[in-house]
């Protein structure tokens, strides 16, 4: 396929890479970031979607991506597919595809969990919202940056998942901190108790796959520093972006609305800017009730 691809950020970049290994031929644009190998470079957002069956945007808010669309889709052929792969806010999401389907384009929402690392690897998973058509136009290439695409509905289902996914991370992330600072203090030994709840009804991703805890469980950031695989105010975003949606679609998510509440003093107050959201651990054994 010809393919656009608007957004060669850290997330864009691999992504970008992996399609172009797999001989697509891609042309790329980013206002900052240069073209890594394999993709041939644009001068503009624009003539990076010219004459392409699908253009690919990885970009960091609704924002830019509202921007960024107004100047795209008039540049696209009939019949081709924008799919956007941003973590936005839902309203933005359900705009673009709205412009998009007026122009005869396809539209898709595909925002993605795997993080830099999965983006290198190929092994993203995509959520997906928009027309049946456009998502099997385009479930070749999820195919090629990640191991799995689900087709959740419309438009806008798939920034939805996202932010359902993320909040309950964001939530069981401090509880499980939250539980190995109280562990601490009760003089429970670390291994131990992932070892109980890692196979109990306590056990999560969070504690199981991404342990908070240096030197417990699977490698993770905790055994580097806390050095970024998901940075405390990406995950901040995300959480502004479900109470954003909680309070457009009148959910009651209090739990949600803590965990924004706490993240939001961790990044803008105390230490957690460029560190890993499981930076919480350590902010929590460094406080007393």
């Amino acid at each position: 396929m010809k393919i656009g691809f608007i957004g060669l950020g850290n997330m864009g970049a691999p992504m970008a890479v992996n399609l172009a290994k797999a001989g697509h031929k891609v042309t790329g644009f980013d206002t900052a970031a240069p073209e890594p190998d394999g993709v041939i470079a644009a001068t503009s957002a624009a003539e990076a979607a010219r004459d392409a069956d699908v253009v690919i945007a990885m970009l960091p808010n609704g924002k830019i991506l509202r921007a960024v669309a107004d100047q795209v889709i008039p540049a696209m052929k009939t019949g081709a597919v924008f799919c956007d792969c941003s973590t936005v806010d839902v309203d933005s999401a359900r705009a673009v595809a709205d412009a998009a389907l007026a122009a005869g384009l396809g539209a898709l929402d595909a925002p993605v969990s795997g993080g830099i690392g999965g983006a290198q690897a190929g092994t993203l998973t995509f959520m997906v919202g928009g027309r049946a058509d456009a998502f099997a136009a385009v479930e070749p290439l999820f195919q090629v940056m990640g191991q799995k695409a689900v087709h959740c509905g419309d438009s806008g289902a798939g920034q939805a998942a996202k932010i359902c996914n993320n909040m309950i991370l964001g939530v069981t992330m401090i509880a499980t901190c939250e539980a190995f600072a109280m562990a601490d203090k009760l003089g429970l030994d670390r291994q131990k108790m992932f070892d109980v709840v890692s196979t109990s009804s306590g056990y999560s991703w969070s504690m199981n796959a991404y342990c908070p805890a240096p030197g417990i469980g699977p490698k993770s950031p905790a055994d580097n520093d806390y050095k970024p695989g998901f940075a405390a105010e990406l995950m901040l975003k995300d959480l502004n972006l479900s109470q954003q949606a909680a309070e457009s679609a009148g959910a009651d998510t209090p739990m949600g609305a803590l965990a924004r509440s706490l993240y939001e003093r961790f990044v803008e107050r105390e230490d957690g800017l460029g560190r890993d959201f499981s930076a919480m651990l350590p902010r929590f054994v460094g406080r007393n009730g």
